[in-house]
């Protein structure tokens, strides 16, 4: 196993992930730490890095080699971004960072950070076509692409910070700052002629640290269950209400309020101010947030290089495997695990009739089944689904996560947790609840049916006669101890289907 840091020196705030490497190419994220030295502040008069903000940088700096040390951290990726990128001291900063930190930094091109938020999106998220927007301290990334492959970017020379000095030192009040960044915004926009031929049909994906506060302070208005920040989307109706809130305090009542982070209080309504620009612009309202941009990005670059040239062509199961992977599961079990649940799919469909999306939630589910193993063997089915929810699961709905979740628990119909499955009310249906408990079965009938390890059933075909399903098992080997564990589930197939269970 390799360990590696990740270090993003950015306008605003600086950026440190510790991330483990294993030997089949996957990365995990084990620690990571943020500070704000606000690097990036002050340069619109002369273009020059201030002192008082490089020593801060240097001391927030210090602390990221410390760490990286105490985790023995054998390569560090340190790169810079728009406020070093545009700085006219850059190469006295550079030296001195690395005098004092023994850190390197690699100072990136407009076009390089574009391409880094491009990779970082396009292998975590399942969306075909997409505008991504990523509002930095310093600059402004716009970054069009379909079909997954990107078709144009620009950088723009204003990010939450510029904006905020260029228009926050007038005596207006926030409402007429904010209208002056809007209608300043909309002006540099014009100037992009591909904007005009962007499918009017494509997404709008939000990367960076304002479109994650973003993200939290809605969820929190609107008591979200889950914490997972990654494919959330927000409704141009929670957009307006926050930045309808945000425009109208002082930056001492916005520190109050819940999910703003205290050091992006004060650039935060300029950030939101270009977003609603934006979206009015190009005609968007809903927006999808991405957890996943330039650090991830570089990341990908660096475990799976091929993605330099083209992205993943599987976003999910590259997520799943990796967290397999992390965990320890046999992978060959697992591929048979999800096969098998597979087969029980499309076999039972006359009887329980999903959709075909169904299947990917079966899929997560029957992927990560064992990685609760590794939490305890006793109910470990329990740890899977809380597995499930709270890992990096690339290219899926919250909605689908959770019943996904569920279903890796491996409920039965008394197994249902009331008080658990209202957590949920606003992302599922009592229809749900029917299909975790009967996708919950086939599961348990596929992991059942490779009892052994060995793949002595290979395939299932089932026959519905009557008020019986007779499951019909195809043999490579002894399946004594396969269809004995299988035949225990009958009673609880008959609940659930309705049916009589034969296995032959």
């Amino acid at each position: 196993m390799e360990k590696i840091a990740i270090i993003d020196l950015g306008s605003n705030t600086a950026r440190l992930l510790l991330v483990n490497i294993s030997d089949a190419g996957h990365f995990q994220i084990v620690d990571q730490l943020k500070e704000a030295p606000r690097l990036g502040e002050d340069m619109e008069k002369d273009g020059f890095l201030k002192p008082a903000r490089i020593q801060e940088t240097i001391r927030v700096l210090k602390m990221f080699r410390k760490l990286c040390d105490a985790n023995g951290v054998e390569k560090t990726i340190a790169v810079a971004t728009a406020a070093v990128r545009r700085a006219r001291n850059q190469r006295s900063f550079l030296d001195e960072v690395s005098a004092t930190c023994g850190i390197k930094l690699k100072v990136l091109s407009a076009d390089e950070e574009a391409m880094y938020v491009y990779r970082g999106v396009i292998n975590t998220m399942d969306i075909p076509k997409g505008l991504i927007l990523e509002i930095g301290g310093g600059s402004t990334k716009i970054v069009y692409y379909n079909r997954r492959n990107l078709l144009n970017h620009e950088t723009l020379p204003f990010g939450a910070i510029t904006l905020t000095e260029l228009f926050g030192a007038d005596q207006n009040k926030p409402e007429e700052q904010a209208e002056k960044i809007e209608s300043f915004v909309t002006e540099q926009l014009k100037k992009i002629e591909w904007l005009k031929d962007v499918d009017p049909e494509v997404q709008l994906i939000g990367v960076g640290g304002s479109f994650r506060n973003l993200c939290r302070m809605t969820k929190i208005m609107k008591k979200y269950p889950l914490r997972t920040i990654h494919n959330y989307v927000v409704s141009g109706t929670d957009f307006n209400h926050v930045y309808n809130l945000l425009k109208t305090l002082d930056l001492d009542r916005k520190k109050k309020i819940k999910g703003l982070s205290s050091g992006r209080a004060d650039i935060l309504p300029s950030a939101l101010s270009a977003i609603s620009a934006f979206k009015k612009y190009m005609n968007l309202d809903n927006m999808v947030i991405s957890s996943s941009g330039l650090r991830t990005g570089i990341l990908f670059n660096y475990t799976v290089p091929t993605t330099i040239d083209k992205p993943l062509s599987d976003v999910l199961t590259y997520s799943l495997t990796a967290i397999n992977d992390f965990y320890g599961c046999d992978p060959v079990h697992t591929e048979r695990k999800v096969n098998l649940s597979v087969q029980l799919f499309k076999q039972l469909r006359v009887l329980h009739k999903f959709p075909r999306q169904y299947l990917k939630i079966l899929k997560v589910a029957a992927y990560l089944h064992d990685t609760g193993r590794k939490v305890g063997y006793y109910n470990y089915e329990k740890h899977s689904g809380y597995i499930v929810l709270n890992s990096n699961i690339y290219g899926m709905s919250h909605r689908d996560i959770v019943m996904a979740s569920f279903v890796a628990a491996n409920t039965s119909i008394e197994e249902i947790n009331a008080f658990d499955w209202a957590r949920y009310h606003d992302l599922l249906t009592d229809e749900d609840a029917d299909a975790v408990r009967k996708m919950g079965i086939m599961l348990r009938l596929a992991d059942s049916f490779d009892r052994s390890l060995s793949g002595a059933v290979s395939g299932i075909v089932c026959d519905i006669l009557g008020d019986s399903v007779i499951m019909k098992t195809e043999l490579t080997g002894d399946a004594t101890l396969e269809l004995n564990d299988a035949n225990k589930i009958g009673s609880d197939f008959r609940k659930i289907f309705k049916k009589n269970l034969e296995i032959l």
